[in-house]
């Protein structure tokens, strides 16, 4: 251990050779009070940086500077000689200057919002006239190479967790530590991406192609889910937009219309970068715990295009297991109106808490821009191109390829990950703990000597009152993420019941263009079919209502399903999918206190405990904007930001395979979230339906209640399972995240960086006097049928998420129909999930 602490002391030494000059430290005013944003730079030069909001800063260049200059508006400049490379940890006291200069007028605190009042506030209004004649939006088409350079890191190494079991074998592995030149802190690089693309718009056509040329990362190539999650982790963005979405948090841009009420903007400077004259602002936020940046940017004074732009998130911020955020934009003048986007820096830190000295990952992108053409027009087809086929040479490109497409070329600590990736997937002791973190992430353990996946294991234990325990075990096929074909399968065991219960499914994509697809399966379960109004096409899909171990009253309104489904569906247009298959049911209740029993003249009691029923489906479904990843017969979804169309028609008839009904059930749903700029996401959902022709109780559209004590989305809190029951429905759901934004203005509450949560639900429904007839039958345990026609029932919520940053709890109150027997006026619920 010794020999090898030594090796990464030497390690460190050596890097310190390489960046000449490294200065950290903190600054205070006469008081000892922190002074943020203060300008420190090294003498001579154009590299600096800015003090954070507790006065600490952090500097390092390649070459060697004698000299420090601390300066900020109302203090005395200082200049500090540098006698030594390396110079942590200092202190600086800044004194008030005598007298203010007679050309500035010095504010603290909290700046105008008027114009006349305050020279920053004309030149923000100047940007926001011009923005849109900015970069690439002046032309009709335009075309560029883009170079992408993912890192993550693992940052604050110390002898501890040098030390530490985790990294027991694996100590060659610090051998590459550095030092971050935006946090002074010391890290450990882990993983490293790269991308060539081209990209091409039409914004004319409001139309953006991307084609992927290279993808290079280490030790993970084949791996498409990591591949995706880092595509989508930095997602692009436009600092001229009014909000910027970074963790599926929207930020107020420092260049937004609403940035006036959310920042302080102050003139600082002025002088000429690259031959233009150019304005430098700072900005900071007017108050805590909102999504907001503090930094500056230097704007040109006669096309007020920005030039360059440092943004650097609210240590505050309502943002979950994200300690730091810095950004920084680079801007190339192309002639005297054109500046086009050059260089984007993004770092991340995320951890665990945002203390200073915990331990965490950075996750560092850099993205340059090159070869940028103009008005050469495509044709319309070709935007709308589609890769269809897995091209295993993107991901394999020869180091001749990145040696030429490189825009800007990799460090030694870069270059070492590759190196260091491929020896750690050697070691014995990464492997399981890369193999645990996949079983965690996809919910399954893999096989793949024999291409098989066990699981999910997170379906193995269940409960519900006619199953008690339930015990189940599965798999499925798996040669590769793009699989052409899957089948699956489990079985499951009851212990009250002492019933076994088995599914088995396939799918297979027979072409990959327009994504035909053969599906089938059959499944015999018990299921709680109450549990939605859309009914589900999947034959394996199973409600969480299905396996609650606690539920408000008892869940003992559960079926025995037997399903058999057959069909196909295709992709004729880019998100546009049609489904047509056929299934046969067998229904029956699976409790003693449950009856699903009608009236049949054919059976000679006159009464039939159980439905057989084929029914044919056709379904439309669209998903604009939607973003899948994949090639395979199963893909993932990328984004969530899209809406959900779907439209279905189900035919039930009694001349297939001896079926007891003949009727025909409409049905649509849409749901469709809304980013409403700094003030959170709307998610709202409509449903509608109507089933012709009478059928029972088992084919009926039952009003989906909740009796978990989870806030499942699109049900019911206050109702039991199949306390409304219809055969014509509408519904609608609203419910929207203020993302912290109520929150943040309560002193006492503010601190705690809670989420605040409403939604109101309705729905309507009609239920037809033959259909009820047809299902009163005299047993004993049935209950009567009522449908929510008088008038709509109602229901709504307040909750506050982000409690311990993992728990959410809603409280639920219901609206009407108050005077039904045990109604639950009030109830809670929670769920539990990791979100940014």
């Amino acid at each position: 251990m010794k020999k090898k602490l030594l090796t990464l002391f030497l390690c460190i030494g050596t890097l310190t050779l390489l960046a000449q000059t490294k200065v950290s430290g903190y600054v205070f005013d006469e008081n000892n009070d922190p002074i943020p944003f203060v300008n420190i730079l090294f003498k001579g030069s154009t590299e600096g940086t800015i003090t954070n909001e507790d006065g600490r800063f952090y500097l390092e260049s390649d070459e060697t500077w004698e000299t420090l200059i601390v300066s900020s508006i109302g203090f005395e400049m200082l200049e500090i000689p540098l006698t030594k490379k390396v110079n942590y940890d200092l202190k600086f006291i800044l004194k008030e200057e005598a007298a203010s200069l007679d050309e500035v007028v010095i504010v603290t605190g909290k700046q105008s919002k008027k114009a006349s009042e305050n020279p920053a506030i004309r030149i923000l209004k100047k940007i926001w006239e011009r923005k849109r004649n900015n970069g690439v939006q002046q032309f009709k088409q335009y075309e560029y190479d883009q170079y992408e350079k993912v890192e993550f890191d693992l940052n604050t190494i110390d002898s501890a967790l040098i030390k530490s079991k985790l990294f027991k074998g694996m100590e060659f592995v610090f051998e590459e530590v550095d030092t971050s030149s935006v946090t002074g802190k010391t890290y450990l690089p882990i993983f490293l991406n790269e991308s060539v693309k081209k990209v091409y718009g039409d914004n004319v056509r409001n139309k953006k192609r991307e084609d992927l040329v290279g993808n290079k990362n280490s030790g993970f190539s084949n791996n498409q889910v990591i591949i995706d999650f880092v595509d989508d982790l930095y997602s692009d963005y436009n600092v001229y937009d009014n909000y910027l979405k970074f963790f599926d948090k929207s930020f107020v841009s420092p260049l937004s219309r609403t940035g006036i009420q959310t920042y302080n903007y102050v003139l600082s400077d002025s002088a000429y970068i690259d031959n233009k004259w150019c304005y430098n602002i700072i900005y900071y936020p007017r108050r805590k715990n909102e999504l907001t940046f503090k930094g500056d940017f230097w704007v040109n004074d006669s096309t007020y295009a920005i030039k360059e732009i440092n943004m650097q998130a609210s240590k505050s911020a309502n943002i979950n297991w994200v300690k730091e955020i810095y950004i920084e934009q680079e801007f190339e003048v192309l002639n005297d109106s054109v500046f086009l986007i050059k260089r984007d820096y993004f770092l991340s830190d995320f951890a665990l808490n945002k203390k200073e000295k915990s331990r965490g990952v950075y996750g560092k992108r850099t993205t340059l821009y090159d070869n940028y053409k103009f008005d050469e027009p495509k044709d319309r087809k070709f935007y709308d191109k589609v890769v269809y086929n897995y091209d295993a040479d993107v991901y394999n490109r020869e180091e001749a390829f990145w040696d030429e497409n490189r825009l800007e070329a990799l460090n030694k600590d870069e270059k070492g990950v590759y190196k260091m990736l491929d020896t750690l997937k050697t070691v014995k002791k990464f492997k399981t703990l890369y193999n645990i973190g996949s079983i965690l992430a996809s919910g399954y353990i893999e096989f793949p000597s024999i291409n098989f996946d066990y699981g999910p294991i997170f379906s193995t234990v269940g409960f519900n009152d006619v199953e008690g325990l339930r015990l189940r075990t599965g798999g499925r096929t798996y040669f590769g993420q793009n699989d052409l074909w899957r089948l699956e399968g489990f079985i499951a065991y009851g212990f009250r019941d002492d019933k076994f219960k088995y599914g088995i499914s396939g799918k297979w994509l027979v072409d990959k263009r327009s994504r035909l697809t053969l599906f089938g399966g059959q499944r015999r379960d018990i299921e709680q079919i109450g549990a939605s109004l859309t009914s589900s096409t999947d034959v394996l899909g199973r409600s969480l209502a299905s396996n609650a171990v606690f539920t408000a009253g008892a869940n003992d309104r559960l079926t025995n399903i037997s399903l058999t489904n057959f069909g196909f569906s295709l992709e004729p247009l880019r998100n546009f999918e049609v489904r047509l298959d056929g299934s046969f049911r067998q229904l029956r209740s699976a409790s003693p206190t449950f009856s699903l029993d009608y009236n049949d003249p054919s059976s000679p009691t006159g009464i039939s405990s159980e439905v057989n029923q084929f029914e044919s489906r056709l379904a439309l479904s669209y998903f604009p904007k939607r973003q899948m990843t994949g090639f395979g017969v199963e893909r993932k979804e990328k984004n969530d930001n899209f809406a959900r169309l779907f439209a279905q028609v189900s035919r039930g008839d009694r001349d297939w395979f001896d079926s007891d009904f003949d009727y025909t059930k409409v049905q649509f749903s849409y749901i469709q979230p809304w980013q409403v700029g700094g003030f959170g996401r709307l998610v709202t959902s409509v449903e509608a339906g109507k089933t012709f022709g009478d059928v029972p109780l088992a084919l009926l559209s039952v009003v989906p209640g909740n009796q978990t004590f989870f806030s499942i989305y699109n049900t019911f809190s206050q109702l039991d399972f199949y306390e409304f029951v219809t055969d014509t429905y509408t519904s609608l759901h609203l419910e929207h995240n203020f993302n912290g934004r109520l929150f943040s203005r309560i002193p006492f509450l503010k601190k705690y960086n809670l989420r605040a949560i409403a939604s109101i639900r309705g729905v309507w429904g009609e239920l037809s006097d033959q259909n009820i007839a047809l299902s009163t039958t005299g047993n004993p345990v049935e209950f009567p049928l009522v449908a929510p026609d008088s008038k709509v029932y109602y229901e709504y919520s307040f909750g506050v998420a982000n409690i311990f940053k993992v728990l959410r709890i809603d409280f639920n109150f219901r609206g009407n129909y108050l005077d039904v027997p045990d109604a639950r006026r009030f109830g809670i619920t929670g769920s539990f999930g990791f979100y940014f």
